[in-house]
């Protein structure tokens, strides 16, 4: 049986991976400066995420959230502790669109209201809302495209007054540092505005920090560098360093009844032990200010490259833009210098997007190797 063709292939096939580096089934080690879309958040086969998960295994794997799970429970409280998001309550689910589905829907709940404010270039995911939220038409089916979505640009405050105005948006959802769309930020005064304007007219706000959250940013959420307070908050990617967890932060003032939301999957004693994994070693090794620091290096660097036109991002969450598409660049940083990097919507965006164990070294090896192909 053929596979549903639709990803486009490197021709590399991964067969182990430690720390930052990844080992093709041609014997050749790779430099992963992708991370699997921003997954792996703490390297491959860290060994308190190995050891964590093979003595959860030896236990229990899996059971429904219709039993007592402690793990959720020291979940909670640690991601709290880490983020500084005191009173908020944690629904655990299983991808980043599976996060921001639920944050739409308890949002819909919470105000009785049915349409969504997004962003251009935004990208929340591939489930009904998610993705109908998400600025890339090729991608909606029809089925999606029955929910009520309006995008805004960045900094337009007058257009984002004149549609929350009507009292009919449940929630505005937005990226502080947008993934896919290509690295680009609102400002500051934007996002207080936004966070106003959500409260006059009794809009939900939405972070969006599936991809920017559990540090990558420099801080552990990237909408905490604007000061702002979301009522919902998604979560995903780094969350579990490879293992599929999500979840969403949901603010006091939204209380909860049963059956309100559900999963099969979410918050099993895998997910909890992979995601504390991260969290420990998030904290013992300072990860987040080391990434808040590698990323000033990196774009210090960058900028002395006269072919790099602009650098986006913040932490380690990264860009780097040019006059030209990148397509080919990417190729050759992959099959010439065995680095992997990714691309976004912004076809002339490289992103960079490595496990935040990553070092000055291996970024010294990028640049040599980004100049020697462009």
């Amino acid at each position: 049986m053929p596979l549903f063709d639709v990803y486009p292939l490197y021709d590399v096939t991964p067969v182990r991976a430690k720390g930052v580096h990844v080992y093709g089934a041609d014997r050749k080690k790779y430099l992963d400066l992708y991370g699997g879309h921003a997954v792996i958040s703490i390297g491959h086969q860290h060994p308190v995420y190995n050891r964590r998960l093979k003595k959860q295994m030896s236990k229990i794997g899996f059971y429904s959230n219709a039993i007592q799970n402690p793990l959720q429970k020291q979940l909670a409280d640690e991601v709290e502790a880490q983020s500084g998001c005191e009173g908020y309550q944690l629904f655990m689910c299983s991808s980043g669109a599976e996060a921001n589905e639920n944050a739409l829907k308890l949002a819909s709940f919470y105000n009785k209201k049915a349409k969504v404010v997004a962003f251009k270039n935004a990208f929340h995911g591939r489930t009904s809302a998610a993705v109908a939220a998400t600025d890339t038409p090729k991608i909606i089916a029809p089925l999606n495209a029955q929910q009520e979505v309006i995008f805004l640009a960045f900094g337009d405050e007058k257009a984002l007054e004149e549609t929350l105005s009507k009292e009919d948006v449940c929630a505005v959802i937005i990226e502080a540092i947008q993934g896919v769309g290509g690295l680009d930020m609102p400002t500051k005064k934007f996002m207080k505005g936004v966070e106003k304007l959500c409260r006059k007219y009794n809009s939900c706000l939405i972070a969006d920090e599936v991809q920017s959250g559990f540090g990558r940013s420099g801080a552990f959420f990237a909408y905490q560098h604007f000061g702002v307070t979301p009522d919902i908050i998604s979560m995903a990617k780094g969350m579990g360093n490879g293992f599929p967890v999500g979840g969403i932060f949901v603010h006091p003032k939204i209380e909860p009844w049963y059956g309100m939301l559900g999963t099969t999957f979410g918050g099993n004693h895998l997910a909890c032990q992979a995601s504390l994994a991260v969290l420990e070693v998030l904290k013992k090794k300072n990860l987040i200010s080391h990434a808040a620091s590698l990323g000033e290096a990196f774009e210090a660097r960058a900028k002395t490259i006269k072919a790099v036109k602009k650098v986006k991002g913040r932490g380690l969450m990264l860009g780097l833009e040019f006059d030209f598409e990148v397509s080919e660049l990417r190729k050759k940083l992959i099959y010439e210098h065995r680095i992997f990097t990714g691309g976004s919507s912004n076809k002339k965006l490289l992103r960079i997007l490595p496990p935040l164990t990553i070092q000055q070294k291996h970024f010294d090896y990028f640049f040599n190797a980004l100049e020697k192909s462009l």
